[in-house]
């Protein structure tokens, strides 16, 4: 039986010469390899103790700067991130309960709080207002009605005064510039000149009227500016010490 399949499979026929060589030559490759391997690694010494900095040590890991543009920098290469006191405002009396740079703070942060005091007042006003017309109607209406309220008082009192603001502090930073100094008589200066353009197109009599009130109120924050929040006085510079 064994004879059939070797003549029906060829199975004891002699292989190629050819294939012969290739599989001595596949045999000697790998005894090869492993004779010549430990000698590749001849030089490594693990009594040295090397780590990752001996191939981090080229490579831009070694300088944190070389990672990001600022990690070089310190805090006196970075004086615009600051509020220094060398820039802030320095007329006489231009400082304010918030420390100010000049026209562009005052414009910003006098014309955001007093826009939002407003608004906040116009809308207590709006409430009370909304309550009291709706005593004695279903909830539905009533809420109806103090909504229409609030939005209709809020909104108007928070922009018509945020208006002003504007006109004021401009009027304020140009007469500040003009004399050399802030005080009470530019506020009210001011504050009558802003209420006159804002009611400038009603006539003459609510002109004078709107000046009044919002020089008599520009009077009394400056007032209570110097009392509640009392500026202290700017440090001598070093050189005179």
């Amino acid at each position: 039986m064994s004879s059939l399949w070797n003549a029906l499979t060829g199975g004891g026929k002699p292989s190629h010469p050819q294939q012969q060589q290739q599989q001595q030559q596949q045999q000697q490759q790998p005894l090869s390899t492993t004779s010549t391997s430990p000698s590749s690694f001849s030089n490594f010494d693990p009594s040295q103790g090397q780590g990752v900095e001996s191939f981090l040590q080229s490579s831009s890991f070694a300088d944190p700067s070389q990672l990001h543009p600022l990690a070089g920098l310190n805090k006196d290469t970075l004086e615009y991130l600051t509020l220094e006191d060398s820039v802030l405002s320095d007329l006489p009396g231009g400082q304010s309960v918030l420390p100010s740079r000049g026209f562009t703070d005052d414009l910003c942060y006098g014309t955001g709080i007093t826009y939002l005091t407003a608004l906040s007042i116009g809308g207590a006003w709006g409430l009370q207002e909304g309550l009291r017309r709706s005593a004695n109607q279903p909830p539905k209406l009533r809420l109806n009605s103090v909504l229409n309220a609030v939005t209709r008082r809020g909104p108007f009192l928070g922009n018509s005064a945020g208006v002003v603001a504007i006109v004021y502090n401009c009027i304020n930073s140009l007469i500040g510039s003009l004399r050399g100094r802030h005080d009470a008589a530019n506020s009210v200066l001011a504050g009558g000149l802003s209420g006159m353009v804002f009611k400038s197109t009603k006539g003459v009599r609510p002109m004078m009227i709107s000046g009044a009130i919002v020089s008599c109120v520009a009077g009394v924050w400056a007032i209570a500016r110097r009392s509640f929040f009392p500026v202290p006085e700017p440090a001598a510079p070093l050189e005179q010490l």
